[in-house]
């Protein structure tokens, strides 16, 4: 299986982008008070790209070497991906007024990009490590 790595990782590279990228539109949908943000299709689209992510990730897993995970980085990136889980439910409809969906689509936003920099810099510190490592 080590042979489709640079296929699987580049169709993880590309859901990761579609992801993001149709969380921050949808998001900037719901803070203008538009309906589309929640619409059907966006929604089911939504899930659709985030479950190519999932497996895609899933299968770099399980072929990645053990060192990979030495320094815990994948850790990290795991409990993040929680984190931006949650505060995008409350940004996108869970959140009881437009203030805190507001805060929490900011918050998932940031955490987005936190998990963007560790996985480019394979270290916990992401961006940092990057910048001052």
């Amino acid at each position: 299986m080590i042979e489709f790595y640079r296929q699987i990782f580049w169709v993880h590279v590309a859901a990761v982008i579609a992801s993001g990228s149709l969380f921050g539109m949808r998001g900037l949908l719901v803070q203008a008070g538009s309906r589309w943000g929640m619409a059907t299709p966006l929604r089911y689209l939504s899930y659709g790209i985030d479950t190519v992510l999932l497996t895609a990730a899933l299968m770099l897993v399980t072929i990645l070497p053990g060192a990979m995970f030495a320094n815990g980085w994948l850790a990290i990136k795991l409990l993040l991906l929680a984190a931006y889980v949650l505060l995008g439910t409350f940004a996108l409809k869970r959140g009881p007024t437009s203030k805190v969906r507001a805060r929490c689509f900011v918050g998932a936003l940031v955490v987005f990009a936190t998990m963007v920099g560790i996985a480019r810099a394979h270290h916990p510190l992401g961006w940092l490590h990057l910048l001052y490592g």
